[in-house]
């Protein structure tokens, strides 16, 4: 991951998290290149991702500071910042893949359905393993339309997809509809993600989303039960 990704990161989910608050300074340039060991440069172009997002603003001769947000916007902002990734999620923490398949296939029909696509689209097919900090904590079976996601390699999967898609590719991604079950593992599972037998996972069906609205993705994730949370917003018209 390229630096001021990771320090862009690691401030969005600070603000998220309320570790900065509205209105909050944010440090010093300088103070922000010793702690992260960076340049300048890299420091401004991660700030330069957070002012463009809304989330902070730049006062000539006095820094930078968390942007005013009302709870309304904090809560959109939270939404949205579950669909980064697991490796922008986790900034701090060592974040890489195992690939088990990854190969072109036709779509089947169910992806075809769920993402909108044209029968005998061509999509990727993507079986892989996701560690943090070397414990294995999720298991995800993925499809990409390779017209819309072009040029995914298996390094690529090794890493962060999604910092492909927007680093690489320019591309904007806006939202995802996911649906969360709750099932004892397969011994697959048990396998691959160290668990005892009768264990519970929770399994995440999604569809994401570009900004443009376009669906790019048809995925199942199954976590461990102890390394999943997910953040519901409801809200009564």
């Amino acid at each position: 991951m390229q630096k001021y990704i990771y320090i862009s990161n690691d401030i969005r989910n600070k603000i998220v998290k309320g570790v900065y608050h509205a209105n909050d300074q944010i440090p010093f340039e300088k103070t922000l290149c010793l702690e992260y060991g960076v340049s300048k440069m890299t420091v401004k172009k991660a700030l330069d991702i957070l002012v463009a997002e809304g989330l902070i603003i730049k006062r000539r001769g006095a820094g930078t500071f968390v942007k005013d947000l009302s709870i309304d916007e904090i809560e959109r902002i939270a939404v949205k910042n579950q669909f980064r990734g697991t490796t922008a999620l986790n900034p701090d923490k060592k974040v890489r893949s195992e690939v088990l398949l990854f190969s072109v296939i036709h779509a089947p029909e169910i992806v075809a359905k769920k993402i909108n696509l044209e029968p005998e689209s061509f999509v990727y097919d993507i079986y892989r393993i996701r560690y943090i900090d070397e414990k294995p904590s999720v298991m995800e079976q993925m499809y990409m339309p390779i017209d819309l996601i072009p040029g995914l390699k298996k390094k690529t999967l090794e890493n962060s997809i999604y910092e492909y898609i927007e680093s690489e590719l320019k591309l904007t991604i806006q939202s995802a509809h996911r649906k969360v079950s709750v099932r004892k593992a397969t011994d697959e599972e048990v396998t691959y993600l160290n668990l005892e037998p009768g264990d519970p996972v929770a399994v995440a069906e999604q569809v994401a989303y570009l900004d443009t609205g376009a669906a790019f993705e048809f995925s199942t994730s199954v976590h461990r039960y102890d390394e999943f949370s997910v953040e519901l917003i409801l809200t009564r018209d």
